[in-house]
């Protein structure tokens, strides 16, 4: 695999990591609170730990979150860089967007205000 198919793989995985309610919040929940240990995350879902365990493997294969041993805890702490990826591809698009609601604005600053509240 040539260094550019690596690079799309990983992003790929970025992505399909983020594809997911759960690991979406997840990752909220390391930001917010810092690392935590499984069942610490596991308090905060609605199903059974392997599940848990299953998202948590995706986020570390995509490189979102590691995981430090502990005892017989695991404990996952958030790793953002690869976010880094994710903003620098949302960046023109939100560039586009930006440009399109100024667009609207100016419409609606040349428009009458017909005096109705």
């Amino acid at each position: 695999m040539t260094a550019a198919g690596a690079g799309q793989a990983t992003e790929d995985r970025v992505f399909a990591a983020l594809a997911n309610t759960t690991r979406r919040e997840v990752l909220r929940l390391l930001r917010e609170r810092g690392p935590q240990p499984v069942q610490e995350l596991a308090d905060h879902f609605d199903m059974r730990r392997p599940s848990l365990s299953e998202h948590l493997r995706v986020l570390r294969e995509a490189g979102l979150v590691s995981e430090q041993r502990s005892g017989r805890q695991r404990i996952y702490r958030l790793q953002a860089a690869p976010l880094a990826e994710v903003q620098d591809w949302l960046h023109p698009y939100e560039r586009f967007w930006r440009d399109q609601l100024k667009g609207l604005g100016d419409v609606l600053d040349r428009m009458p205000d017909d005096g109705r509240r």
